[in-house]
């Protein structure tokens, strides 16, 4: 089925596709579709998916995850574990170069093994700076110093595009001095634009200079700057983003059913005011009733580069392209360094980023 791709990305509940979830894939609104670990058994099933997902129309839906290494690493078994990336800001503080060359590689190893599977993206790197203050964030942030996480960063995004696949910067403007978790509340940054600018916005800044694919907004208020969440505000997505940090990739939403959404209305409110704020695609996770009823009623404005800038998004070769090249002695040798980076005890705790971003 020939059908342009829409501005709403949804998800699955299983490991296969039912009958529902194909009518719901085809609506044209639909644009993409986010897999979490409940749609992930082993690789050869995830393959069978995300083929299943392509076949089902062209240009095929955009397929992403949530696979940044650490304690969001959605898919396991049969996948190289990804170190957090406080463990490449570690290896900044002791050796930049070395850490320039880890972070490309983790990046490469990332890219290369979901590009086999068909993944067109991962919604990484994390861009926030790790103030101390976020548990939510913790070690998914490279660093506290704004030069090397987008040192490190812009490393990974290299790595990222090796392998087959553009970036995905988050959680903008930088959720990481705030202590709420806005998976469970409305989080609020008090913190002027000024001092936003001086240190968080530095590392979306420079990956927007130098090519960064897509960006996700924090579902975060800075009153100081706009009355509205960053994902929700004009100023932070069209008068800064797209105008100071002539940013022109695609703007995902965060997930709507996310608290720190909830104070935009209902699912069809939330997706309205994303839209109109500056979001070329919303997000709509866990709730498939609230799908349905968005679907049918949303009237997205008109979004002239949409196409254009999904498309940069999606794959560029196939699958098996990158399953012969994940068998070659250069990826096997980066996946050995990726391998023996040291994990601290603490790789994995924290709290968990369930089903969400």
């Amino acid at each position: 089925m020939n059908l342009p791709r829409g501005p709403v990305m949804v998800d699955i509940a299983g490991l296969t596709l039912s009958e529902q979830e194909r009518a719901r894939l085809s609506h044209p609104l639909v644009g993409g579709i986010i897999l979490f670990r409940r749609n992930f058994q082993n690789i050869e099933q995830l393959r069978a998916l995300t083929a299943e997902i392509r076949a089902l129309r062209a240009p095929h839906l955009l397929i992403a995850v949530d696979h940044e290494g650490g304690r969001v690493q959605r898919f396991l078994d049969g996948f190289t574990r990804l170190p957090p990336m406080n463990v490449l800001g570690e290896a900044w503080d002791a050796d930049r170069d070395q850490a320039l060359t880890l972070a490309e590689t983790v990046g490469y190893v990332l890219a290369a093994e979901l590009s086999a599977c068909g993944i067109d993206l991962s919604f990484t790197p994390v861009l926030d700076l790790d103030w101390e203050r976020c548990a939510v964030i913790g070690n998914r942030a490279f660093h506290r110093d704004p030069e090397a996480v987008a040192e490190l960063a812009e490393a990974l995004q290299q790595g990222l595009g090796r392998g087959g696949m553009m970036s995905c910067g988050k959680h903008y403007p930088g959720h990481g001095y705030v202590e709420g978790d806005s998976h469970h509340l409305m989080p609020q940054d008090d913190r002027s634009l000024a001092q936003i600018e001086r240190d968080d916005l530095v590392p979306f800044a420079r990956l927007a200079e130098a090519g960064m694919g897509a960006v996700m907004p924090a579902h975060v208020l800075y009153p100081a700057v706009d009355g509205q969440p960053a994902g929700f505000s004009k100023v932070w997505l069209t008068d800064i983003l797209r105008g100071k940090l002539d940013f022109d990739g695609v703007i995902f939403s965060d997930a709507l059913d996310m608290a720190g959404a909830a104070g935009a209305g209902t699912y069809v409110q939330r997706a309205d005011a994303a839209l109109a704020a500056g979001c070329d695609m919303v997000l709509v996770c866990n709730q498939p009733e609230e799908a349905d009823t968005m679907l049918a009623a949303l009237v997205p404005p008109a979004q002239p580069k949409l196409a254009e800038r999904l498309e940069r998004m999606a794959a560029k070769s196939a699958a098996a392209d990158w399953q012969r090249q994940i068998a070659t002695p250069d990826f096997a040798a980066a996946q050995a360094v990726v391998r023996q980076l040291a994990m601290p005890k603490d790789a994995l705790t924290g709290p968990q980023v369930g089903e969400a971003h």
